[in-house]
């Protein structure tokens, strides 16, 4: 599946295709250069959520934990750029995280490829001269 997104005006209506397409996964694992947009798509689907509270990249606080106010339910938004070992994800329990059941967006998942379940769902976002292209892989 590929979602384009030609400016910013039109991110919310891409985040609304996304969320229909999500089905069963829960964690989405995003591919993307430094400045691609992964933060930006991440706030756009968690506003289409329900989420109200401010969205950021948690890149110096690893995860951040935000909760929908029309379903109460959590999304957990993981930014992994920052570290250096497996150890500091074992040591913050990721397990919890991605087999909660809450969804579980994961920016710089290559650094922990490994950890990744196995159903989860792979989301290339790239840049090009007009917009942004996101690519959904099973």
């Amino acid at each position: 599946m590929e979602i384009r997104i030609n400016d910013l005006e039109h991110i919310r209506e891409a985040a609304r295709e996304f969320i229909a397409a999500l089905g069963d996964s829960t964690v989405i694992a995003l591919y993307g250069k430094m400045g691609a947009g992964k933060t930006t798509f991440v706030k756009a689907v968690c506003e289409e959520l329900g989420v109200s509270d401010v969205i950021t990249s948690p890149t110096f606080a690893i995860v951040n934990e935000y909760r929908s106010d029309t379903t109460d339910e959590l999304i957990y938004h993981f930014d992994f750029y920052r570290i250096k070992k497996l150890d500091e994800v074992y040591d913050m329990g990721y397990e919890d995280y991605f087999y909660s059941g809450a969804l579980c967006f994961i920016e710089w998942p290559e650094l922990i490829e490994e950890l990744l379940p196995d159903d989860a769902l792979r989301v290339d976002i790239e840049e090009h001269d007009d917009g942004r292209v996101v690519k959904v892989r099973r």
